[in-house]
Parts: C-alpha cells; sequence; structure tokens
C-alpha cells in the first residue's frame, strides 16, 4: 500500500523567528519519496511557511485519512499561548500575543491521528521552544498525559532544543542529519536512524561550539505487539465490530475498577469505544459516549476550554450531525446543546447550529 508523507516546516516571520524551518526542506525534497515514508511508493505533501492554522489543519487531515502508512517530519518552533498555557507550532504570522489564534495547537496533531490504525504512523521532529515554552517543558515531563504527546498509537522520534543565543537563528541540525543520511536511499529501522541523527547533531555542535546535551530527546516506538490497541485496530480492519467493543469495554470496566470511572485510565478507553463505534457506522452510541466523556471531564474540574473537553463535544457535535432518527436526535441535541453553551470550541456559531437543528427537529413528526 502507498505511504504517504507530510512535509511541514514553520516558522515565524520577522524579530520572532528563532529557528531557520524552511531550509531543511531542500535537503529533504532530494530524498526519494518511498525512502521518506519506508514503503515501495509514497505521495509527498510539503507545507513551507504556512500562514493559517485551519490551512495546515486540512492537509493533516487529509494525510490522516490516507489508508497507507504515514510518517510526518515537522520542523519549527514551539510557543505557549497566553490564555490556556498550551503548546503552539508557531506559523509564519505568529506572535507571542496572538499565539492561539495564528499557531497550530499542537493537541490538534495528537487528535487528527488519533483514529489512524496503531503502529500505522510515525512523526520526526526537529522542534526549538521559546524561553517560556522550554521551562514549561522542563518541568511538565513528556507521557501520554503531557499536552505535547502525539497518541499512544504513533511512533514519535526527535528533539526539542532549548532558545538559541539571542539574536541567533538556530539550524534545524537533527532534521538535516536525518535527510542527509536518507539521501543514501538507504532507510535505517526508525530507532537506528535516530541514534544516527542525534549522533550527527552532536558531531555538528561540537565542531561550531554549541551546547551538547541540552535537548530533550523524544523516542517513543510506538505500540508493542500484544498491545490492546493493536489487537482492537486489527478486530475493526476485519469488520468484527462487536469483538473490538466488547474488548475495549472489558478494558474501559478494568480500569474504572482499579482508577476510578472519572479517571484517566478509564475516560480513555470511553473514547475508544466512542470511535468504535463511529467505525461501526453508530453514531448514536458514540455521540452518547462522546457527551459522556465531556460531563466526566467537568465534572471532575477539566476546564471548559481544556483540549481534552473541547475535543470531546466536537466530536459529540460532529457525531450528532449523523444521527437520521429523529427521537435519538432530539434528546442527544438538547444534551449538547446544554453542553455547547459551557464548552463553545474555538469554530464560531457551533452553539447556534445545535439550536437550529433541534428547532428543525421540533418541527417533524
Amino acid at each position: 500500500m502507498p505511504g504517504t508523507v507530510l512535509l511541514l516546516a514553520a516558522s515565524p516571520v520577522g524579530r520572532g523567528c528563532l529557528v531557520d524551518a524552511a531550509s531543511v526542506l531542500p535537503v529533504l525534497a532530494a530524498v526519494p519519496p518511498a525512502v521518506l515514508s519506508g514503503t515501495d511508493t509514497a505521495n509527498v505533501v510539503e507545507l513551507a511557511d504556512p500562514l493559517e492554522p485551519q490551512a495546515v489543519l486540512t492537509r493533516l487531515r487529509a494525510a490522516a485519512a490516507a489508508p497507507g502508512p504515514l510518517t510526518v517530519y515537522v520542523v519549527g518552533q514551539l510557543q505557549l499561548d497566553r490564555r490556556q498555557r498550551l503548546p503552539h507550532l508557531a506559523l509564519a504570522r505568529t506572535t507571542p500575543a496572538t499565539v492561539r489564534y495564528t499557531a497550530l495547537p499542537w493537541h490538534w496533531i495528537r487528535e487528527e491521528l488519533r483514529l489512524r490504525p496503531s503502529g500505522a504512523t510515525t512523526l520526526l521532529l526537529d522542534l526549538h521552544a521559546d524561553q517560556e515554552t522550554w521551562q514549561w517543558l522542563r518541568t511538565n515531563p513528556l507521557n501520554p498525559l503531557n499536552p505535547l504527546d502525539c497518541g499512544r498509537n504513533n511512533a514519535v522520534y526527535g528533539r526539542v532544543a532549548p532558545p538559541p543565543a539571542r539574536r541567533t537563528l538556530a539550524a534545524p541540525s537533527y532534521m538535516r542529519a536525518l535527510a542527509t543520511i536518507l539521501r543514501s536511499g538507504h532507510r535505517p529501522p526508525l530507532d537506528a536512524l535516530h541514534q544516527q541523527a542525534l549522533a550527527r547533531t552532536a558531531a555538528e555542535a561540537s565542531v561550531s561550539g554549541a551546547a551538547i546535551g541540552a535537548d530533550l530527546v523524544l523516542t517513543a516506538p510506538g505500540p508493542a505487539a500484544g498491545d490492546p490497541h493493536a489487537v482492537i485496530a486489527a478486530a475493526v480492519q476485519a469488520g468484527r465490530h462487536p469483538d473490538a467493543d466488547a474488548l475495549a469495554a472489558r478494558h474501559e470496566g478494568a480500569a474504572a475498577h482499579a482508577y476510578g470511572p472519572a479517571s484517566e485510565e478509564a475516560l480513555h478507553w470511553t473514547e475508544v469505544r466512542a470511535d468504535l463505534a463511529m467505525f461501526a457506522g453508530d453514531p448514536v452510541r458514540s455521540c452518547r459516549a462522546w457527551l459522556t466523556v465531556a460531563e466526566a471531564r467537568l465534572g471532575a474540574g477539566q476546564p471548559p476550554q481544556s483540549p481534552a473537553v473541547e475535543a470531546a463535544v466536537d466530536r459529540a457535535h460532529h457525531q450528532w450531525g449523523r444521527v437520521r432518527d429523529t427521537a435519538p436526535a432530539r434528546e442527544l441535541g438538547a444534551a449538547l446543546a446544554a453542553l455547547r453553551g459551557r464548552v463553545p470550541g474555538r469554530r464560531e456559531g457551533a452553539l447556534d447550529h445545535v439550536r437550529r437543528e433541534l428547532s428543525r427537529l421540533q418541527t417533524q413528526g
């Protein structure tokens, strides 16, 4: 099956730029697509210094929908938005004051990739952080509950570097080393490729006199063999939707018993079951599950603006739009409208849309 490669290099224009992200794209573009992907053939999509987060989201969503293996190369810089203190990938128009509106929220990447088959996605990252974000990273360990997480089903390799010296533009040396290795036409196993790129980066830093060892190294090889997510994904691909849901339900019950029904461990499996219902073509069950997740998160004290809450409500809204039977559509719509009043999300007019649709449903028999 053909692979898909997304090359994303982004950094702000002007004084706020920390890294010359786009400079590595010609080196990556010189690598044969099949080598970039690790498949026999591959389609490559390149985004150089994009302007709008929604445009990046559209390309990312299309890449995530591709059926074959997906490899995402990201080069750029991280910044926190001032309202929620969440990491974003800065784009061309991003300034410290406009991060929330002009940068790509990192959790959008995780959310778009979460529905892909287990083990089918690889991210290779070369990121620089401004001083504020670097301090945030140092006090927030990179684990599956961290907002910089890319999803437990995906392999992630790369590094996050601290801000360069003042008035200095950093180079994406890790990604350049990666591209140089791949230009040979041989693609080593990912872990070996990662280690070789780190070694080249360290050697380059040693020659230039730069600090060595300050980077945060990202190494997450993805799900192990026998991981329940992989077993569930295989059942879905085989069309055995009841088996997939039954297995997820057992894990959901075990997590709720061990950690509590509102715990991250239990809610994760509720989210999995919501996705499984969608795959099975049951929007009523999927919408109801996402509403349950959103209410549980709010009840546990998570703010309405948190990514996990917003994502749950957005997904409930999306699945509600696919409900064709009037009675469940009215029932779920009333619950969704109440939630939308508390969690408006980032898309304007979401609450108005629910109210209009509910009004239309009331006129139906």
